[in-house]
């Protein structure tokens, strides 16, 4: 590895802690217990200690700034503490784990942008909490973009495992919605920043695009749903046309197999489980959500909270530990590759 992308070249990555009755503060704990064997990248936590100490017993180092993490990652997590003010009971949320939550994710968004944290991971928060506290947005992909200033349309979901990488169309909306929120524009955007967050991340200067049909068989010509041939199609076609390589669409349940897989980098699904159910099957313990689009780089174990086995030892800490290395090899594939040889 050249000296410039050595681990002691990066800045740490910034780890939030998610809300603090969750299942966050301890995969995050278990994340650094492993740390050497998964060769995972310097990191600190933001969040309250407390909430980590209560569910793990490792070693927690206070620390004043991102720039003292390395100093002491290799003999305890470092922790940029946000004090959580009430009791932290596992499993059980409540407003003031909400504010620490979005204070921590705030707080990790600003030094990411800054470049003092290289990348931003972060923890599982409880929506209903956020929502009770004035959070207004479906979720921190779409608070993260607005604080980056990009278009909430130009931020796009990326669930990714080892063998399957998934961006749903349209994420959490009614699915009696979604044919009317499709859209050639839509498709055309979310394929276009596909492209180059696979290009600017992963060093895949073409990537190969397969999109899904909405309905059964794809439409069967129209016989079960007209989306395909009055929306899908043209915008496949369009991209095409611009030098995209970009196929479909295919009927759904045909597109996730073993060989099928092995023919694309990344599938465009059109609703929110019609992307996630794949990716789970294939890679629960290892999803992960990438945020494409954004000038950071945002990685987060795809899972929620957990709460019901908050605080019994039994979270796996796989998801965290995949969007730890996800996020430095997203960090490296930015410093090797040109921006400019993405588009």
């Amino acid at each position: 590895m050249p000296a410039s992308l050595s681990h002691d070249a990066l800045p740490p990555l910034a780890v939030t802690l998610g809300d603090p009755a969750g299942i966050g503060p301890e995969i995050i704990g278990k994340a650094w217990a492993v740390r050497e064997a998964h060769g995972l990248s310097p990191f600190f936590v933001i969040g309250s200690s407390r909430a980590i100490s209560a569910v793990w017993n490792g070693p927690i180092a206070r620390i004043g700034s991102p720039d003292e993490a390395r100093a002491v990652y290799g003999s305890a997590l470092p922790c940029l503490e946000i004090e959580c003010t009430g009791e932290i009971v596992p499993g059980q949320p409540d407003a003031d784990g909400a504010h620490c939550a979005l204070h921590a994710l705030e707080i990790g968004i600003g030094l990411a942008k800054s470049g003092v944290a290289s990348a931003l991971v972060t923890g599982p928060v409880g929506k209903s909490q956020l929502y009770a506290v004035g959070f207004t947005h479906p979720g921190q992909t779409e608070f993260i973009a607005e604080r980056c200033g990009i278009a909430r349309d130009n931020a796009v979901m990326m669930l990714a495992g080892p063998s399957l990488r998934v961006i749903p169309v349209t994420i959490h909306i009614p699915l009696r919605d979604v044919a009317d929120a499709l859209s050639v524009d839509l498709i055309r955007v979310r394929a276009l920043v596909t492209a180059r967050g696979l290009c600017r991340n992963f060093g895949i200067e073409k990537p190969r695009l397969v999109v899904a049909g909405l309905n059964p068989h794809a439409g069967e010509n129209g016989n079960l749903g007209r989306e395909e041939m009055e929306i899908i199609q043209p915008a496949v076609e369009s991209l095409r046309a611009e030098g995209l390589e970009i196929s479909g669409p295919y009927p759904p349940d045909a597109l996730f197999h073993e060989s099928m897989r092995e023919t694309y980098d990344a599938a465009l699904c059109m609703y929110h489980d019609q992307a996630l159910i794949p990716l789970k099957t294939l890679h629960f313990d290892e999803g992960v959500n990438m945020t494409l689009g954004l000038p950071i780089v945002r990685t987060s174990p795809d899972h929620g909270t957990a709460f019901g086995i908050a605080g019994q030892n039994i979270a796996s800490p796989g998801a965290m530990i995949a969007a730890i290395r996800m996020a430095e090899k997203a960090v490296r594939g930015r410093l090797t590759l040109s921006e400019s040889a993405c588009g």
